[in-house]
């Protein structure tokens, strides 16, 4: 994995926990998540203004990647209504290196070493150790775990999907500004069904809801771009070192409970995503 390749993903990281965090402690869910497609749309919209129009080869690509975030918006909000950052997140994003793995071998051609495949199986067993405590809420709320788990599939699937598409695109930039712009008809959903407790929401958390859009689409920009760079499971794993930042944000900041478990467990997931993200 190049240093290039690298450097860009763990941006995207730290800018990925940001906007999540921002989602959790966000007025409005909902909202929050309409913000953001609108920011997205608006920098797709710049982008396209400036890249064009992508190689006709990658258009299924942005099509089926489109429905895939339409998708992760439903689950990440009905995950995040009782779930915790701590456990939600790292169970969403960790899930993703291991399914990567195995998308990008059956769809791209891509493979893992022995020791590569060891290292999904650490990350695994540090996703087993939250996903499964009894004394964490999602335990004890099945629907929330059924979301968090659609999320990390769904997250997987669009990762394979844009890692492959934007390799046939011939313009990075040209298909993320596309892929961005078709976000708009999720602001449109959230505005019409919302419309009545708009005004309630203050300024400050329209500029939050803002700025997390700014954040996500940077960092989804800095993650496709890389796809370009260097494998697809070493990109995803890279990116979901992003699960220690959301424990860290959610025990210590939000104030959520079961610190040391699930900062352990985020860790050993992280260790094993480092792993993966050095094998060749």
């Amino acid at each position: 994995m190049s240093t290039e390749a690298l450097v860009l993903t763990l941006f995207a990281a730290v800018m990925h926990a940001s906007w999540n965090a921002i989602v959790k402690v966000g007025i409005d869910r909902a909202v929050v998540l309409g913000l953001i497609a609108f920011a997205h749309t608006a920098v797709g919209a710049v982008m396209i203004a400036m890249a064009g129009i992508p190689d006709p080869a990658s258009w299924p690509f942005i099509l089926a990647s489109t429905l895939l975030h339409y998708g992760y918006y439903i689950c990440l909000h009905h995950a995040y209504r009782v779930g915790d950052l701590s456990q939600v997140y790292p169970l969403a994003r960790g899930l993703a290196p291991l399914l990567v793995a195995l998308g990008a071998w059956a769809f791209a051609g891509e493979t893992l070493s022995a020791a590569g495949w060891g290292a999904v199986l650490l990350a695994s067993l540090g996703i087993s150790a939250i996903a499964f405590s009894r004394r964490g809420g999602m335990w004890d709320h099945p629907p929330t775990l059924f979301y968090t788990v659609a999320t990390g599939l769904i997250i997987a699937a669009y990762s394979v999907v844009d890692g492959m598409g934007v390799r046939l695109s011939g313009a990075p930039f040209a298909y993320m500004g596309w892929l961005f712009v078709w976000e708009f008809p999720v602001f449109v959903t959230v505005l019409l069904r919302r419309r009545r407790t708009l005004r309630a929401i203050p300024v400050s958390g329209v500029v939050k809801g803002l700025g997390g859009g700014l954040l996500s689409v940077t960092a989804y920009s800095l993650v496709i771009y890389a796809a370009t760079l260097a494998p697809l499971a070493a990109i995803s794993a890279v990116r979901e070192s992003s699960v220690i930042i959301a424990a860290l944000i959610g025990t210590l900041l939000l104030g959520e409970s079961h610190w040391r478990q699930r900062c352990g467990a985020a860790a050993v997931v992280a260790v094993g995503i480092a792993f993966l993200a050095t094998m060749k």
